[in-house]
């Protein structure tokens, strides 16, 4: 509970597990947080061997892949916004990950594939359809896929701040028939609305700019490459738009079949999915997120099922979590998460 009366609620966290995350010395603040991985990591910790795997309306997933031994745990990642394999944070995961012994698969969301050999290129799918912070069916085919590869191994699943909304939103849904065996998440925006509201403000704006500017080309280039997506989208209002709030309900609500915003912050935020969980779920999150406000976090904490652990740090930005070893520094978020996957595999 904070002394301060902020956030006065008890919450059911994981503090007896995780050790408590000490931020490095002179980058304690939310956005020093949130950037400084974004500018010293690099996206390119681990080869990766790409597969193509064909969906059932004929596009292409491309997942990436690093083989384990055989019979080793399998971790399966999702990255967030106009994220990655590539995005540092899953590169990291990865490199945690094979240290262990572990293979990994990293999905990347439809259209945010990069080019190996340029990173600045993202590969287009060949459909009339990108992702959104609730699509699920292209990770349940993934789930599926692995799991009958993989029979006896031990599968895991890790998402990253959108991924991590459909990681959770895709367990409610699979309650009584889920094939990963334990998840964890880091920084989700478990209120879709909301988080779009709180970077209306402060140095929110500065955020969205950057998503936008990639999420404004790819809209533009589906549309340009298939009538029925012109047909459904308004081009010069998406084009106008400068909020989350404005592109949703411009291209991601019509693009993807919705009447708008609030259909889509309605149907697709997981914190009305928690409650469903039924496999043992670590979700950690920070009161400073500039992401989401922390308002929203005692709602999830009530809303959560017994085997959702939400464990919530005062600092660490969104998908921060910056400590220092020595002289390196580290993702506490991350090799906490992936400990705690390891205990429940055994």
């Amino acid at each position: 509970m904070r002394a301060d009366g902020v956030l006065s609620y008890k919450i059911r966290s994981m503090n007896a597990v995780l050790a408590p995350f000490r931020p490095a010395r002179g980058i304690s603040g939310p956005h020093l947080q949130t950037v400084w991985g974004r500018l010293t990591r690099t996206q390119r910790s681990v080869r990766f061997r790409r597969e193509a795997l064909t969906t059932p309306d004929d596009d292409v997933l491309l997942l990436d892949h690093l083989d384990g031994p055989a019979q080793a745990p399998r971790l399966l990642l999702l990255h967030g916004l106009e994220g990655s394999s590539n995005s540092v944070y899953i590169q990291g995961l990865a490199l945690a990950a094979q240290r262990r012994g572990w293979g990994v698969t990293a999905l990347n969301f439809r259209s945010c594939a990069r080019d190996p050999e340029n990173l600045e290129r993202s590969i287009p799918n060949r459909r009339p359809r990108l992702y959104h912070s609730g699509e699920t069916t292209d990770f349940d085919l993934v789930v599926e896929t692995l799991a009958a590869r993989g029979a006896g191994h031990p599968l895991v699943a890790m998402g990253v701040s959108l991924g991590g909304n459909v990681l959770l939103k895709w367990l409610g849904e699979h309650a009584g028939a889920s094939s990963v065996r334990a998840a964890a998440t880091i920084s989700v925006p478990y209120d879709l609305g909301e988080g779009a509201r709180a970077l209306e403000s402060g140095l929110g704006p500065w955020y969205v700019r950057m998503f936008l500017k990639t999420l404004h080309q790819k809209c533009l280039d589906a549309v340009n490459r298939f009538p029925e997506a012109a047909a459904r989208i308004d081009v010069p209002r998406m084009l106008r738009s400068r909020t989350f709030r404005e592109y949703d309900d411009a291209a991601t609500a019509p693009f993807h079949g919705m009447a708008g915003a609030e259909e889509y912050y309605a149907t697709c935020s997981s914190i009305d999915f928690v409650s469903r969980i039924d496999v043992p779920t670590l979700c950690i999150s920070s009161e400073d997120d500039p992401f989401l406000p922390a308002s929203v976090l005692p709602a999830v904490a009530r809303r959560a099922s017994p085997a959702v652990r939400l464990h919530v740090e005062r600092r660490g930005g969104h998908v921060g979590f910056v400590s220092r070893r020595g002289f390196r520094f580290e993702s506490w978020a991350e090799e906490s998460a992936l400990d705690w996957l390891e205990k429940r595999i055994g």
